[in-house]
């Protein structure tokens, strides 16, 4: 209890620096956002109204004090462009970046793991190769190209998934799977090849150690020593990659949603940035951040989990 405390107060100090980054880095962007956003016709006095608003007329320092101030009470600002507390509109995108990125992950797990336990097992054999080759063309696939693939195989050739779009689980379940299931595939995909080589090398390292040596000495079964002997010891490294790879998934894939128009965080990200809402981009971010600093506090955990000698 004492270490998840600690744990959780050395995340504050890594937020707000990331909080300090962001709103700099979106300062330095050139232009004037009020012109920006004031439209084409540009009437000064809207311009003057929106430096109002978005406090552009004061000082950075306090134009930040204001931002994390608001952060801290649970508001992010507002949407320039919408109107809709920043909040809201995270609130609206977030569950169907995640049901994505849960999809994606599973079928990340189903295959890179027990393809990269086959192919330690069977170095140098034709799985190993063929394992191998699956990692490879994995990682060399463009997730664009893959997912305008399906769409021309799957949608207009077959017939059996739709091309794009969203419906939600809680209106039509089985439409949900059936429009969620390309993209998840595609990004589950390149996430399987990275984890399938990072299992093997795990696995070739701890298949080689004395104590799994002597599980075969004590005569056990090779699948017993495998599972639950290697695989347990090689797991440190996977949940690692593992947590990672998850964050980048929940941050928002935005070739991927783009490809299939999903309304997940990767379009609110982009529309915002196009359209330099200011406040969705750092409210997104702050958000990805967040995420990701507590997948790597969970996959702390796990390594307790799957390793008692670290419970000392």
């Amino acid at each position: 209890m004492a270490y998840l405390v600690r744990r959780l107060l050395s995340l504050l100090p890594t937020l707000l620096a990331v909080s300090v980054l962001v709103f700099g880095l979106q300062a330095l962007l050139p232009g004037d956002p009020a012109k920006v956003l004031a439209g084409e016709e540009q009437d000064p006095a809207v311009i003057a109204y929106l430096h109002v608003k978005l406090h552009l007329d004061e000082p950075l320092p306090l134009r930040y004090a204001y931002w994390i101030g608001g952060a801290l009470r649970g508001d992010l600002g507002e949407s320039v462009r919408s109107q809709q507390p920043v909040l809201t509109l995270i609130a609206q995108k977030l569950p169907v970046t995640a049901e994505l990125a849960a999809l994606a992950f599973a079928i990340a797990l189903a295959i890179g793991v027990p393809a990269g336990v086959i192919s330690a097992v069977g170095q140098g054999t034709a799985w190993d190769w063929g394992a191998n080759l699956i990692a490879l063309w994995g990682l060399s696939t463009p997730n664009f190209w893959l997912g305008i693939l399906m769409i021309l195989l799957f949608s207009v050739q077959l017939g059996w998934l739709p091309a794009s779009g969203y419906v939600s689980p809680f209106e039509d379940l089985g439409a949900n799977l059936r429009s969620m299931v390309m993209p998840a595939f595609v990004l589950g995909n390149a996430i399987a090849a990275v984890l399938m080589r990072h299992t093997r090398s795990a696995m070739l390292a701890v298949l080689s150690s004395d104590y799994v040596r002597t599980a075969r000495a004590k005569g056990l079964s090779e699948w017993s020593v495998v599972l639950r002997h290697a695989l347990r010891n090689a797991l440190t490294p996977i949940i690692t990659l593992g947590a990672l790879e998850l964050g980048t998934l929940l941050s928002g894939a935005v070739l991927t949603e783009q490809v299939f128009t999903i309304p997940g965080f990767g379009k609110l990200v982009v529309d915002a940035v196009f359209n330099r809402d200011y406040a969705v981009v750092q409210g997104v971010v702050l958000v990805t951040a967040s995420a990701y600093m507590l997948l790597n506090l969970l996959a702390d955990m796990a390594y307790v989990l799957v390793n008692p000698k670290l419970r000392r």
